[in-house]
């Protein structure tokens, strides 16, 4: 019997004439209601028509329902059914990966984007389905993004009749619109409800989430807020936190001490248990403390409500491209996603928030959460994108474009895999890894994991890496493997099912003729069946064939057979953890360095926990991985131990072999490389290099450590401050002898000498003065006037020929004082005064001058009278400018 009493107080009631209108006129709308107003419950069976006026009386429609989350399916469906007085699995159903309740006469599947993205890529027209509505659309998940993208090609080409409806729990519903071809927007206004903002920033210091890390002294406040809330508050508590591992850390600090206060407990999250969910969703007569991850913003309605617990944080995925490193991590909450959670506690009547931060930090806060298809992976995207038939998703109706640098390093996986050719365009292999339902790379380590180590014992190990494994399970893949076979808890449950899910997946993958025909054509169909040194030679070739190198007739047979199950079984659980984990991550393959650090093929430093057995192993196949703020390395949190030729065949596209020839520590380095990435596996000296090489490596040297590399005599010093000069002061062809200058010119003043040269101790003899010999402007014929414009000497009235110093600004004549007498006019060079250092007879400075006869006239007098008695042997005149000059005393002088 429908629950007509139910049905009747739901305030989206009202908005449903407009909205079957606006489809009925346009075939697309957008639904903007807020959470509890029964967007999500009422509006399906209304277009269904198995509700309201025309129940029973109109024509039924086929409705599909697209939720982001499985948690969120599952409520939305079993509550339906409850409206009409029905079990799941009638009129309404649902579908989420793993798990289909829908029968014969089910019109209302409730699914996940992610089933619905599959569904479209096999069956395009969606055959027998009228109306496909696309809910929390606001949240801006990928998939959803991609179903509405493939839907509107749909409507386009094949069924203009299908009707799209975009649901947002949020007003700010104009792209929507525009996306769907300016159609009309219907609002839905709930009941309304106060709700009070007290602000509870923690007393001390927080550090703040980096990666997945969340600090536990915020946790301990997060905890203390919600006892505080029960104290001052009447009603439930729902309190937000941005995980299971932050949900589990609250609940141990609650359980215990609410419990003895009749409070009970509860966690609502993606991997919570179907009972647990329909007792949070069902109300209780006592109080509750609810504890949930952003599901529970506008996915789902928990009654009883009256006071919402902020910690102001929330998980996005991000991706680091340039260290190959792909996770969720932890951020503060968005403006928009706080109101929506502060929301929940206004639903049924006046509420109350605490927020866990300050009101000045609120207002530093984003506006909305970033969309996903911004910051996340787009592997899967991509291939999605491919197997449609646009590679580019440059055809696609998109709210926002894919970044072109993120579209390229998923271009650059699934080449490395083999999904896509090298136009782009989806593979057979490409297509039967989007049909696993999971990402590119864990569908390449199933495919090609299965075919060496058999179906069911792959899918184990990438059913582990489809779903992080709980902390407590460790770091080594091999151990946690085993402690999910023993386990007993949710994550436990949900892994076996996973592991049947895939287990079938591949076995479907795997059969009939395509399959056959992909292995025998030595494409991407998931290994080749090659042992032993062929198999490493094809992952050095860079194919995908996946062949694992195992050895013996076992393995070769059962390629041969071209049976799934792939080898005997024998291979213990850390070669079948480890090759599985390295197909699925070759670029995280990662050799030791010393004490726990490793080195990813990637570039990346790796450095696993103290204390873990990954420590002592040579090789690992690392999982997951993120990067603390300070930290020059990524942490690991989930590795398998492989060994190299598990990393060659894992990573064989990476493989290369190379001449090095390069400057390092002060000289030519030259070997030859074999490299896995950035790993050196093996090093060799190279004898006889390649003399371009060595050149180019000598003149890297010079670069780096400078032209002081080179035999500098003091006449090379000398003519290169003159040239200098020249160049500056003069113009014309007189060269730039800067460092850049020379160096930028090596092939007309030092060659054949750098070509010549091996190594360092070749360059220090060559003989830079007459290198630099070469630049002179012989050709003008002004290299002769060289000595002319800048003389090495300067003749002085003593007769003293006196070296002149280009070093400065200027040039420099150190003359002793009284070898200038009777001069006037200050020297020049190339029409540029020099600058005068006046000496004293023992040669140490006594006065500096670019005007000499202005020196003679005022200077002079001050320096005779402070070094005549010095030195009272040497001619002190009062009148310089009529003096003879002299370098001798007046007693050598008078003698000769």
């Amino acid at each position: 019997m429908i629950r007509t009493g139910a049905l009747d107080v739901l305030p989206v009631r009202t908005a449903v004439p407009a909205l079957e209108r606006a489809l009925d006129a346009h075939g697309a709308a957008v639904l903007c209601a807020p959470p509890g107003t029964g967007k999500t419950t009422l509006v399906p069976l209304v277009l269904a028509g198995l509700v309201g006026g025309a129940a029973g009386n109109g024509p039924v429609r086929k409705v599909i329902v697209a939720e982001p989350r499985r948690i969120a399916a599952r409520a939305a469906a079993r509550r339906m059914a409850w409206l009409l007085g029905e079990q799941v699995g009638g009129r309404v159903g649902f579908t989420v990966r793993g798990e289909r309740t829908v029968g014969p006469d089910t019109v209302v599947e409730v699914v996940t984007t992610g089933v619905l993205l599959q569904r479209l890529q096999r069956d395009q027209e969606l055959a027998g389905v009228d109306v496909v509505m696309l809910d929390e659309c606001h949240e801006r998940h990928l998939d959803a993004d991609t179903v509405a993208a493939f839907l509107l090609d749909v409507r386009a080409a094949l069924r203009p009749e299908l009707r799209l409806l975009a649901a947002s729990a949020t007003t700010d519903a104009e792209g929507w619109a525009r996306l769907l071809g300016d159609a009309p927007v219907v609002e839905a206004h709930g009941v309304s409800h106060p709700v009070e903002t007290v602000w509870a920033p923690p007393a001390g210091p927080v550090r703040p989430p980096h990666g997945m890390r969340v600090d536990p002294a915020l946790l301990t406040h997060v905890a203390s807020v919600v006892r505080r809330a029960l104290a001052e508050r009447t009603g439930d508590v729902l309190c937000f936190l941005p995980g299971v591992g932050e949900i589990t850390r609250v609940a141990g600090q609650l359980t215990g001490p609410l419990s003895d206060l009749g409070v009970e407990v509860l966690q609502v999250h993606g991997r919570a248990p179907a009972a647990v969910q329909d007792a949070v969703l069902a109300g209780s007569a006592g109080r509750r403390v609810v504890l949930a991850t952003s599901v529970a913003e506008s996915s789902l309605t928990v009654p009883g409500v009256r006071v919402v617990v902020d910690a102001g944080l929330a998980r996005e995925p991000r991706t680091d491209h340039a260290r190959g490193l792909s996770a969720l991590t932890t951020v503060r909450v968005s403006q928009a996603a706080s109101r929506q959670r502060a929301g929940r506690a206004g639903r049924e009547a006046p509420g109350t928030v605490y927020r866990c931060w300050t009101e000045a930090e609120d207002t530093r806060l984003t506006r909305f959460p970033s969309p996903e298809i911004k910051v996340a992976d787009l592997a899967a995207f991509a291939l999605q994108a491919a197997c449609w038939g646009d590679p580019s998703a440059g055809g696609l109706a998109l709210l926002d474009p894919p970044p072109a640098g993120a579209m390229g390093a998923a271009r650059e996986v699934l080449a490395a895999i083999g999904a896509v050719d090298g136009d782009g365009r989806a593979t057979g292999r490409g297509v039967r890894m989007a049909r696993l339902g999971l990402h590119p790379r864990l569908a390449r380590a199933l495919l090609d994991g299965a075919r060496e180590v058999g179906a069911r014992r792959a899918a184990e190990v990438v059913a582990l890496l489809s779903e992080e494994p709980p902390r407590e399970y460790g770091d080594d893949l091999t151990a946690a493997w085993r402690a999910a076979r023993a386990g007993g808890d949710g994550y436990a449950g949900r892994w076996r099912q996973e592991v049947r899910r895939l287990a079938s997946g591949v076995d479907g993958a795997r059969t009939g003729r395509g399959a056959r025909d992909g292995a025998r054509d030595g494409g991407h169909d998931g290994g080749s069946g090659r042992t032993g040194r062929g198999a490493r030679d094809g992952a050095r070739d860079g194919g995908h064939d996946g062949g694992s190198g195992r050895t013996g007739r076992g393995a070769r047979d059962g390629a041969r057979d071209g049976g799934h199950d792939g080898g005997s079984g024998h291979d213990s659980d850390d070669v079948v953890a480890g090759l599985v984990a390295a197909l699925a991550f070759p670029e995280r393959v990662a050799r030791a360095r010393g004490e726990g650090a490793f080195l990813m093929v990637s570039g990346t430093g790796a450095e696993t926990a103290a204390g873990s057995r990954l420590r002592s192993a040579p090789w690992i196949a690392v999982a997951v991985a993120d990067r603390p703020a300070t930290a020059a390395s990524a942490r690991v949190r989930l590795a398998a131990v492989v060994d190299e030729d598990t990393a060659r065949l894992a990573a064989g596209h990476l493989l290369s072999t190379a001449d090095e020839v390069r400057w390092a520590d002060g000289e030519v380095l030259a070997r030859r490389v074999e490299r896995l990435g950035a790993v050196e596996l093996a090093v060799r000296p190279l004898k006889s290099p390649p003399p371009a090489l060595v050149r180019e490596a000598l003149l890297d040297g010079l670069r780096r450590e400078g032209l002081g590399l080179l035999r500098w005599t003091p006449h090379a010093r000398e003519l290169r401050q003159r040239l200098a000069f020249l160049h500056r002061e003069v113009g014309g062809g007189w060269p730039d002898v800067s460092d850049e200058a020379l160096l930028a010119r090596t092939d007309e003043w030092l060659e054949p000498e750098l070509s010549r040269a091996r190594r360092r101790s070749d360059l220090a003899r060559t003989e830079a003065g007459q290198a630099l010999g070469r630049l002179l402007p012989w050709a003008t014929g002004e290299a002769a006037r060289l000595d002319e414009l800048a003389p090495e000497r300067y003749e002085v009235p003593s007769g003293s020929r006196i070296r002149l110093d280009y070093g400065g600004p200027q040039p420099v004549l150190a003359v002793k004082l009284q070898e200038m007498f009777g001069l006037a006019e200050t020297p020049a060079v190339a029409g540029v005064p020099v600058l005068v250092h006046l000496l004293s007879p023992a040669g140490r400075p006594a006065a500096v001058t670019a005007d000499l006869a202005s020196f003679w006239r005022e200077g002079y007098r001050s320096v005779r009278a402070e070094l005549r008695g010095r030195y009272p042997r040497h001619p002190w005149p009062e009148d310089p400018s009529d003096a003879a000059p002299t370098r001798y005393t007046k007693a050598r002088q008078n003698r000769g």
